[in-house]
């Protein structure tokens, strides 16, 4: 049996979280799967962890843990190290692209959690790197895709229509997509924007006071949350994503998007690079770097050769996330 801790609250402002979607998987497959946990309060999540634990500690053949660099950390630290007192052998699944650097900070509680986990999982290859810099072996399994849900359309580009869709944070750098668009209706005057994402910080604001300032409320749309279905569908309209953050990982909004058929120009930022083939499957610039963005979505709608190669190709590479793929490595660990 698996137990698998983490996120899994249910509402209409979160789409299905990766627990669900790999659990259902897994179940899929013929593995027997507990999760944990729904409940919002941390405190009482984490009492929820500790008691599946408990629970079903006779029953466990393995224990997942979805492992982030905020407060999730240390439901990671304090659920690793109680499967290490029942003697329970438990595996990380290493996301978000501050984990590195909460690994700086908390250099030995990593090596508890870590040291001792029976294998650590990397849903990147950018954090697989960055935890064998600092030690860690992990292997590389990357989030699922279930490509059947993800219908390619191939757009044309001749007026930019951009598609941010990522939470309002300050390390997403929401602002900049505003400023792009600003550069851009100079000689683009018909380009126009639209947001997708909750708000987590200020961002959002100051995101409503600079579309304001510039005077660009009939070009910009936030849509607040919206499922991924409801995206996907409105992405149609749209025909270059656009990825302004400061901070990452390996976006699934990012991925999705390259399975939808949309060109990608993205920061350079954390895992990128990993994700992004410059130039084959994207275009990657400076983090905050403006006038290379305007630049890089100036290229793409002159280009439409270049426009269709990298739609094209990032969708084969996306491809390769399908479950079919992906099952194997989770058979290879699991059996």
């Amino acid at each position: 049996m698996i137990l698998y801790l983490g996120n899994n609250l249910k509402s209409k402002q979160i789409n299905q979280t990766t627990l669900a979607l790999l659990s259902n998987l897994l179940k899929s497959e013929g593995y027997s799967v507990k999760t944990a946990s729904s409940l919002k309060n941390p405190f009482f999540r984490v009492l929820s962890m500790l008691w599946a634990i408990i629970k079903y500690r006779r029953k466990i053949d393995f224990i997942l843990i979805d492992t982030y660099s905020t407060k999730n950390f240390y439901f990671a630290l304090v659920t690793s190290q109680f499967c290490r007192l029942l003697k329970l052998k438990y595996i990380p699944i290493l996301h978000g692209g501050n984990l590195p650097s909460r690994l700086d900070k908390s250099q030995s509680l990593g090596k508890l959690i870590f040291t001792n986990s029976y294998r650590n999982v990397a849903v990147s290859n950018y954090l697989k790197y960055e935890f064998g810099k600092r030690g860690f072996e992990s292997t590389f399994i990357p989030n699922v895709l279930e490509i059947k849900n993800y219908p390619f359309l191939e757009r044309g580009i001749s007026t930019p229509k951009l598609l941010y869709v990522r939470a309002f944070a300050s390390i997403y750098n929401p602002e900049m997509a505003i400023k792009v668009l600003n550069k851009l209706k100079k000689e683009y005057p018909e380009t126009t924007l639209c947001m997708v994402g909750p708000e987590k910080d200020d961002s959002f604001k100051s995101c409503k006071a600079l579309v304001e300032t510039l005077g660009l409320e009939n070009s910009v749309e936030f849509t607040g949350m919206l499922s991924k279905k409801e995206w996907h569908k409105k992405s149609e309209g749209y025909n270059i994503f656009i990825n302004t953050t400061n901070v990452d990982n390996a976006p699934v909004s990012v991925m999705e998007a390259m399975a939808l058929g949309l060109p990608i120009v993205s920061t350079n930022a954390g895992g990128m690079p990993f994700l992004i083939d410059n130039n084959k499957t994207g275009i990657l610039i400076e983090r905050n770097d403006i006038k290379a963005m305007v630049k890089a979505i100036d290229l793409l709608c002159k280009n439409k050769k270049t426009a269709h190669s990298l739609a094209n190709n990032s969708r084969k590479q996306v491809e390769k996330y399908n479950w079919s793929n992906v099952k194997q490595l989770w058979h290879d660990i699991l059996q």
